[in-house]
């Protein structure tokens, strides 16, 4: 019995890392950046005033800084203005918005 539940652990396993994750969606990110972060980060990622750029920034760091604000976690200065938009948004949008900011705004 043992040796079954070993042989099914292992097949379980070896067909999870056979289907890649899915990835994102460049062009709805595009469409939530646009409607969600664009008025305060600016179209082109550079940011203004007390917004900081996007430009440069990858997605693991967007996703991180969205999760946490997200979580309620104080993040910066602008944590009061990030949070309600970051609660807004699915798994899905965050990993969307990031993958955008990271494929638009690379340096």
């Amino acid at each position: 019995m043992k040796n079954v539940f070993a042989l099914m652990t292992g097949a379980g396993l070896a067909l999870a890392f056979t289907f890649p994750a899915q990835a994102a969606d460049i062009k709805a990110g595009q469409s939530m950046y646009q409607a969600v972060c664009a008025s305060c980060h600016q179209a082109d990622g550079r940011g203004q005033a007390i917004f900081p750029a996007l430009k440069g920034r990858d997605a693991a760091y967007v996703t991180d800084k969205l999760e946490r604000y997200r979580a309620g976690e104080q993040v910066g200065d602008n944590t009061a203005l990030m949070r309600p938009h970051a609660q807004s948004l699915s798994d899905e949008d965050i990993a969307n918005v990031a993958a955008f900011i990271d494929t638009e705004f690379a340096e």
